[in-house]
């Protein structure tokens, strides 16, 4: 390129960049964003003229969310990105890595996968002052540092991958003007939670909703029973073992955390319908029963994106909310969360690669999303007060207070395993089989 088109080039740059300014969601220096960071950014990133290509899951209404984040780190460093997704993201990903033409930065909500392109030196490590601020910024920063952390072609283990954009499981459903009418309180521990679910009973109610069907995929809503409370019965050590096999299937750890899900969920007196509609009762239809009257039943365990489910007009925080799964107050496991999320990662190194994870990094990178819908992050120093409703709100409390997250553990485990033998084994449990037997015809489907 001659300097003659390449300063032609530099300047329609910069061009796109004001006029990508000049539509930023949120004007800068209003509202209570921290635009310290943005302006910090700003000075220290001057790269117009270069270019981003950024590959992701983000399609749709989330795609128009993204790129009007990605707009304000357009505006601080004249980088023009170009941002793209695709309907089989994890299958175009592999080709393109593979095929020598990936893109600068890729995003992914499969940490499985992410450990194959890892292992294949298709990724390019972070460095330890990622790592470090991971550690430092993010709520139980440990356990994000681990999420991030993938061996090399070398077998060397370093941080791949930066969390950005987080969803969590951990949450009971309920209606606050039955909890109300029946007087009952929400419960702080598990010991509580059991009590509250014996109570109801007692009071001539049905505690729970539980549905696993989901025709081909019918079982999975157990799988997230399970993995919660395999971080309430066990160190965070036990549920990393046990989701790459260290710790056998059949193992008595996991035998009694499917045990735990069985308490609820194989007691005909705690479940609308009885145990035996636990399995044959889709999950999209499951939390109906909270809106009944009388209710057919208090409490519906699910994650963030159940309410998509729930009767039309229904307003999250007044006619329906949600409260933590609790911790057992005895086992001192701290407050584990699961979730999921997707990870950002560099396959083609540059200057402004290297600038967006630094990006991820300011609060304004997280804001922006917050202020709008469908985003939450257990980054400290990004403002609260800016999420766009009280549900998120209180969902990224949560995420502020956990001392544990840990990732679903069957997206982590092997095809075969976390999207087959586990789900099918659940139905299974459900219908009657032991706990044991279960476990160990899960087990022996594990690949060798």
């Amino acid at each position: 390129m001659t300097a003659k088109v390449f300063a032609g080039a530099a300047a329609l740059a910069l061009i796109a960049g004001a006029g990508q300014a000049q539509d930023l969601k949120f004007p800068v220096g209003e509202g209570g964003f921290n635009w310290a960071s943005y302006e910090a950014f700003k000075a220290a990133n001057n790269l117009a003229g270069q270019s981003l290509t950024i590959f992701g899951p983000w399609r749709g209404e989330d795609q128009v969310l993204v790129e009007s984040m990605l707009d304000y780190f357009t505006a601080a460093t004249g980088v023009q990105v170009s941002y793209s997704s695709s309907e089989n993201y994890e299958q175009q990903i592999v080709i393109d890595t593979q095929a020598g033409s990936p893109p600068d930065i890729a995003v992914l909500p499969q940490p499985g996968l992410i450990a194959d392109l890892a292992a294949k030196g298709l990724v390019v490590p972070l460095g330890a002052e990622t790592e470090a601020w991971l550690r430092d910024n993010y709520a139980a920063g440990d356990s994000w540092v681990g999420l991030g952390t993938y061996k090399g072609a070398d077998g060397a283990p370093a941080l791949m991958a930066f969390p950005y954009k987080i969803d969590v499981k951990s949450l009971v459903w309920y209606v606050p003007e039955n909890f109300e009418d029946a007087g009952y309180d929400v419960p702080q521990t598990m010991e509580e939670l059991k009590a509250l679910t014996d109570r109801i009973v007692a009071d001539g109610g049905t505690p729970w909703c539980i549905g696993l069907g989901s025709g081909g995929a019918t079982g999975w809503p157990a799988t997230d029973w399970v993995e919660d409370m395999m971080l309430r019965t066990q160190p965070p050590a036990v549920y990393d073992a046990w989701t790459t096999n260290a710790l056998a299937f059949d193992s008595p750890e996991v035998i009694a955390a499917i045990e735990e899900f069985g308490a609820f969920a194989r007691n005909d007196a705690y479940v609308a319908g009885g145990a035996a509609a636990v399995a044959s009762t889709d999950f999209r239809d499951s939390p109906k029963g909270l809106f009944t009257s009388p209710p057919q039943c208090y409490m519906h365990k699910q994650a963030s994106f159940i309410p998509s489910f729930f009767p039309e007009g229904t307003d999250v925080g007044v006619d329906a909310d949600f409260f933590y799964f609790p911790a057992y107050a005895d086992k001192d496991l701290g407050t584990p969360v699961l979730g999921a999320g997707t990870l950002a990662f560099i396959t083609k190194d540059s200057p402004a690669a290297r600038a967006f994870i630094e990006w991820l990094k300011t609060p304004i990178a997280h804001e922006v999303w917050m202020a709008q819908s469908g985003f939450l992050t257990p980054f400290k120093a990004a403002n609260a007060d800016l999420y766009g409703d009280p549900t998120l709100k209180k969902m990224g409390q949560i995420l502020l207070n956990s001392t544990t997250f840990r990732f679903d553990g069957s997206d982590l485990m092997p095809g075969a395993v976390g999207a087959g033998s586990f789900w099918t084994g659940m139905v299974d449990y459900t219908g009657g089989k032991p706990a044991a037997e279960v476990a160990a015809t899960i087990q022996a489907s594990w690949p060798r």
